[in-house]
Order: structure tokens, then C-alpha cells, then sequence
């Protein structure tokens, strides 16, 4: 296993409120962690009351010592505009560093109207709003080791009041030793747990991909909303790790060759389908295809769909590439974007029996590469295991049997006299032809004659036939390659259970 563990910076950006604010990610082996800025009271003792009615009194210099600053964040107001101090802000110096909130439901230009033709006093109630240190993207630390005046980081030129943004106000009495000290700091608004969790950089129900950007969704549903990165690179970066953290922890479990999430394309252009999310898995002799991970030992037999993995070929859909082989390399690493990614790239089929098939998408290059090389592993295991698979099939009017070994190669036999009619190796087949329903040719090569012999064979399922005549010849070959050999270290534990 090859967990990663990762922090970072990136933007966190809500479909439904169109706002986007500053996060940390964490991730660890089992989870990703999103942090949003918060402030803290660190010292003395903290109100518990998060609003507060307070009297501001103009000032001859500095007028009422407020900067407006307006948010599209909608909370339970239609307008939410967060007003913060400024150095005159006298009457409410024990709260320098805490954000303060405004709720009125005017326009911005009618708020500054009624506040400079308020007169000399006027009356606000202020709440603290947790969304305020995000949106005002707030540095991170304490307000300052100079505490003889109102120094707030919050400070923001805005727009003043008072028409001036140069005043300045007397210093107003230091805070006394009980009053709370506060600091922003990186707090923990959602931790997914990443086993059987799935991501994705594609619109839901559109099929669209988005650029420098992806959802992660954990195994219930939750979701991260979609995280945003400054370059294709720390994106792609992030992906890989977060993925490799997913496979990984689905694979623990050893008798599973593989599993994990892709997303099912509907084949051809039918209408009213889109693109949905499966989680497929390869365990023991089949091909499983789920609606939701399998999680007790009894979610295996609810599997939506399951094919004998020696009756399923595995194709890789063409990659579009470019003459450029430092481009080809970029698009590998999903640093670069093809005109086809959106349809073709980073797709596999799966066919079966009676020409049926599926179509997944994944999310990386790498995801490609390990669901071909598990496909590869889980057949060979498997023809390993069954070292052999009979079907029976009709000759010139005559019902026999065609059967398949790993050791020996194909036989032909009567169904019901077991009488051998025909025997060939696997290196003597030299090539075949279909009609594409139920009927082939195979052609052999005769070892002392040198003659090429035909044998036309009728099936009930002749892709299921060919599909199996591909997987135990491609199983023979693998295991004359000492490297592919030498990679499965857990053969034999799989071939004794």
C-alpha cells in the first residue's frame, strides 16, 4: 500500500450560493479534512451571546468609523453586508478582532444613505457571523502584539462613510486583563471518510468536465462541493493522491483483485439517459456491477449486474494523442486537456455475452492503467483456477462438445460417447472467422501434415466462446513471462482457497 498524506490551500466553491472562499485540506490515510477560518477566543472569557446591541456616536474627524463591505452570501436575509471597525470604532474596542454583521434587508446605496442622515447617535444590533473570516480572506494569527490601539486585521478601505479614508480616531482605553483575546485559526468543517468514496471532475447529469477542479463523495453521499486549485497541475496533484488514498484502502481486502467507482456511459445516443456512477468490482470468478458499494457479505448477491470473468473482454478505448511526446505525457498526467477527453479518453468497455457491452469513464490516466492490469490479473486467476470450461456446440447436424484446457488446449469430443474427434494445441490455432451470431471457423494447423485443417463450430453464445478462447490463450502466454509471473506473488493463495 502507498498511502499519501497532504495539506493545502484551495478554493471551496458552493453551486448554490455561487460563492467560493478559502479552505485547507488535510488528508490522511482514511480521511480528507476541510478546514474553513474561524476566529477563536484563546484567552479570557468569551460571551456567549453571538449579537449585541451597541450606540456609535459620530465623530467630529472619522464621522461613524464604519467601512461597508458587500457579500453575496445568503444566510436568512436577502442582503448580508459585513460591517467591521475601523480606528475610531471606540465603543466597541474589546471586540477588535471579531468580525461584525449587519443584516438589512436595502440596498448598499440606501444603507449608506440612512447611516450618514442618521444624526449623531445611532443605534445597530451586530451578530458574529462564522462565514465572515472565509469571505475576508483573513490572514492567520493573532491581531498584533500592539494592543494601545485598535489595530484590526479586518481593517478594509471599503466604502466610507464619512467620504474620507485616511481619518484616524483617538486611541481608545486598553482592554483590561480579562477581557478575550482572539485569534483565526483553521478549524474542522467536514472530515469524509474515503473508504469506497468516489471523485469526480464532471457536472452531475451533464457530462461536462470541469477544468482545475473535482468532488470528492463519500460512501453515504456527503460531499466536499467542488474544490478549485490555481493550476491543472496542483489539481491533478491533489486527485492523484486523493484517489491513490481510495484505491488503496477499497484494496485491503485480499481476495478482491480490484474494485472501485467509474461512471457507466450510455451507449450510443439514447435519449433520456445520462451518464451514472457504478462501483465495480472484481472478486473470485466474476464481474460484479453495483448500484452502491457492497458492504456485508450478503451486498454481494444484491450486485446489479454480475458475467463470469473468463466470458468478459476488456477493451481500452483509443486515447487521443498528439505528435508532441511531452504533450502525450501531460495529458497522461491530466496537466493538459484533448478536444475528445470529454467522450473518448480515460474510457474502457467491458463486453459480454450476446454482443452486449457497458462503457465506463474514469477520472485518471492511472485508473486506466489499473483497471487493464486488473483485468489481466483477475482472468489469469481465474483461468488458473478452472484450469478448463466445456461448451457444447452442433457439427453437421451432430451435438458435441468443445472444451477448452489450460494444459492441453481445445478438444472436441461426442456428447454423449466422451469419444475425442479432434485435439489441437493452443499455438496451432492460426486464425478464425464468424458470422457474428452463431457460427466460427477455427483454423488449425496440422503438426505432421502442415496443412491448415478448418473446424466450423455452431454456439448457443458465441461471443461467450470467444471471449473464453481469448482469456485462457491470453493466460497461456502470460504465464510463459517471467515478469507477469513474478507479480503475482498471492497466485498461489487464490488457486488453494
Amino acid at each position: 500500500m502507498n498511502f499519501t498524506t497532504k495539506s493545502g490551500i484551495a478554493l471551496l466553491y458552493n453551486e448554490e450560493t455561487n460563492n467560493t472562499y478559502d479552505v485547507c485540506l488535510k488528508l490522511t490515510k482514511e480521511v480528507l479534512t476541510i478546514q474553513k477560518l474561524d476566529v477563536v477566543c484563546t484567552s479570557g472569557s468569551e460571551s456567549q451571546v453571538n449579537h449585541r446591541t451597541v450606540v456609535l456616536r459620530r465623530q467630529a474627524t472619522g464621522g461613524l468609523g464604519l467601512s461597508i463591505k458587500v457579500s453575496s452570501i445568503q444566510l436568512d436575509m436577502n442582503v448580508a453586508c459585513f460591517i467591521y471597525m475601523r480606528l475610531s470604532f471606540i465603543s466597541l474596542y474589546h471586540s477588535q478582532s471579531l468580525p461584525l454583521a449587519i443584516c438589512i434587508n436595502l440596498s448598499r446605496s440606501r444603507q449608506v444613505h440612512l447611516l450618514r442622515t442618521a444624526g449623531d447617535e445611532v443605534t445597530i444590533t451586530v451578530r458574529y457571523l462564522r462565514e465572515v473570516p472565509s469571505f475576508l480572506k483573513l490572514p492567520l494569527g493573532s491581531p498584533g502584539p500592539d494592543h494601545s490601539r485598535v489595530s484590526s486585521p479586518l481593517f478594509d478601505s471599503g466604502v466610507h462613510l464619512n467620504g474620507n479614508g485616511n481619518n484616524t480616531a483617538p486611541s481608545p482605553p486598553s482592554p483590561s486583563a480579562n477581557e478575550p483575546k482572539y485569534e483565526k485559526r483553521w478549524l474542522d468543517a467536514v472530515s469524509l471518510p474515503l473508504l469506497m468514496a468516489r471523485v469526480s471532475r464532471y457536472k452531475a447529469g451533464k457530462d461536462k468536465l470541469r477544468f482545475n477542479c473535482f468532488e470528492v463523495f463519500a460512501l453515504d453521499g456527503a460531499s466536499t462541493n467542488i474544490l478549485q486549485f490555481c493550476t491543472a497541475a496542483e489539481s491533478t496533484d491533489w486527485l492523484q493522491a486523493i484517489s491513490t488514498n481510495i484505491n488503496d484502502l477499497t484494496q485491503e481486502n485480499v481476495s478482491i483483485v480490484h474494485m472501485g467507482w467509474a461512471c457507466e456511459c450510455p451507449e450510443g445516443s439514447a435519449p433520456g439517459r445520462s451518464s451514472t456512477f457504478k462501483f465495480l468490482a472484481l472478486r473470485g470468478p466474476y464481474f460484479y456491477i453495483f448500484k452502491s458499494p457492497p458492504i456485508s457479505a450478503a451486498d454481494w448477491g444484491q450486485a446489479e449486474t454480475t458475467y463470469n470473468l473468463y466470458e468478459v473482454l476488456f477493451k481500452v478505448h483509443k486515447l487521443w494523442m498528439a505528435e508532441d511526446c511531452w504533450l502525450q505525457a501531460r495529458l497522461y498526467l491530466g496537466l493538459e486537456h484533448s478536444p475528445e477527453q470529454d467522450t473518448e479518453s480515460l474510457c474502457f468497455s467491458i463486453l459480454v455475452g450476446h454482443g452486449q457491452s457497458h462503457t465506463f469513464r474514469v477520472e485518471l490516466a492511472t485508473d486506466l492503467a489499473i483497471w487493464e492490469k486488473s483485468f489481466q490479473r483477475a482472468v489469469f486467476l481465474e483461468v488458473q483456477r478452472i484450469q478448463s470450461k466445456s461448451y457444447m456446440c452442433s457439427s453437421q447436424g451432430n451435438v458435441l462438445c468443445f472444451t477448452i484446457d489450460f494444459a492441453s488446449g481445445f478438444t472436441c469430443s461426442e456428447s454423449t460417447s466422451k469419444t475425442i474427434l479432434w485435439r489441437y494445441k493452443f499455438s496451432q490455432l492460426k486464425g478464425s472467422s464468424d458470422d457474428g451470431k452463431t457460427r466460427v471457423k477455427l483454423l488449425f494447423k496440422n503438426p505432421e501434415s502442415k496443412q491448415i485443417e478448418m473446424k466450423e463450430l455452431e454456439f448457443a453464445n458465441l461471443t461467450a466462446v470467444l471471449h473464453c478462447i481469448h482469456s485462457f490463450i491470453a493466460a497461456k502466454v502470460a504465464s510463459m513471462d517471467p515478469l507477469f509471473m513474478c507479480s503475482q506473488s498471492f497466485l498461489g493463495n487464490y488457486t488453494n482457497s
